[in-house]
């Protein structure tokens, strides 16, 4: 079915949501930190989708004391599944499979592999938010002799059993399933994943339960103390909002993780980094000025006009973005030496 006609068969449901506003998508604001509970909090920013562009405000706050940075006030439950709808899966299933499928992914997912090869070589691997399980299947490369099962909550998971990039699928949440888990796994990974979550502290102690003693746990998540934040701003992808619930500074998660029981192998922030920083803000800012794609969520589909406006100035602008992503790669070298780089990697082992 071609996009224009998907768009319109989900138009009248988004558009009934819509109608009762989306204030109803968030729980009461926060007063104190979900990470250190401490009440000195300070407004960051406040933004809108810059992704999708599905209506609503997102408001990040900052804790003065730990430095933690989150959403306030959070998406419900309800406000998750209304923003996370056709981004992974529906619409906007084929444009991922295309980001995780491209070579600079897999190359990524080859790093990430190798960084914990070179601590362990674990027998069976579990992946959390695996998504279509495409970092299994790369890491399947650099590790041939492990077992690589799979967890999310979208039918992503369940495909990518079917399709061989894991042995097994999980599919709910990590905390609700880790019990069943206990002690089965060599290796737990969280690649992007931990700032989705609504408790990070949940996900660490369901991390610890899963694993095995001497069991590795590797994470990489985005840098909230990272100067591109600072430099972009709200046009720092990262921040990704409204999906990114949680931003945890490195520090603050590896004194959690020893609290838990384990022994920081690794923590760095050269390798995690991802290039893509003046590429994806410079494409939110022109997008600002051109006028709206189609889109479920819009009232109306955009006349003919508007709509050829559009596809003139995308196409008219790609040499400039494609100059831009030139330069991401580039800097990449450099960038990822410095506070500039925009990820970092946390390596734990379970103590026995």
């Amino acid at each position: 079915m071609p996009d224009s006609e998907r768009i319109a068969e989900l138009r009248p449901s988004y558009q009934d949501e819509l109608a009762r506003g989306t204030g109803r998508f968030f729980l009461p604001a926060r007063t104190d930190c979900p990470w250190c509970l401490g009440t000195d909090l300070r407004r960051k920013f406040r933004t809108t989708d810059l992704i999708q562009g599905k209506p609503g405000e997102f408001v990040l706050d900052r804790c003065r004391g730990c430095g933690h940075i989150f959403q306030n006030p959070r998406l419900s439950q309800e406000g998750l599944d209304f923003y996370y709808r056709d981004f992974y899966d529906g619409l906007g299933a084929e444009t991922t499979a295309k980001m995780f499928e491209g070579n600079g992914s897999k190359k990524r997912f080859r790093r990430s592999a190798r960084a914990l090869r070179r601590v362990a070589l674990p027998g069976r691997w579990l992946d959390v938010g695996t998504s279509l399980g495409h970092f299994c299947a790369t890491a399947k490369e650099v590790l041939p002799d492990t077992r690589f099962d799979g967890l999310d909550m979208g039918e992503g998971v369940e495909l990518a059993a079917k399709e061989g990039r894991i042995e097994e699928a999980y599919r709910g949440l990590f905390v609700d399933l880790a019990e069943e888990m206990a002690g089965s796994y060599d290796a737990v990974s969280m690649f992007h994943y931990l700032e989705h979550t609504l408790d990070p502290h949940r996900e660490l102690a369901a991390a610890h339960r899963a694993l095995a003693p001497g069991g590795h746990l590797l994470i990489e998540v985005p840098d909230p103390e990272s100067l591109s934040g600072r430099l972009l701003g709200r046009l720092w992808l990262p921040w990704f909002q409204p999906q990114h619930l949680n931003m945890v500074p490195m520090g603050n998660l590896c004194r959690r993780l020893r609290e838990l029981g384990f022994t920081v192998e690794v923590a760095e922030r050269r390798d995690a980094h991802i290039p893509a920083d003046l590429v994806c803000a410079t494409w939110f800012l022109y997008d600002r000025l051109l006028p709206r794609d189609d889109a479920p969520w819009l009232p109306r589909r955009p006349g003919r006009a508007a709509r050829a406006v559009r596809f003139a100035l995308v196409w008219a602008f790609l040499p400039v973005l494609i100059a831009v992503y030139g330069l991401d790669q580039l800097l990449n070298p450099l960038v990822r030496r410095t506070r500039f780089s925009n990820a970092y990697r946390v390596i734990a082992r379970r103590n026995g």
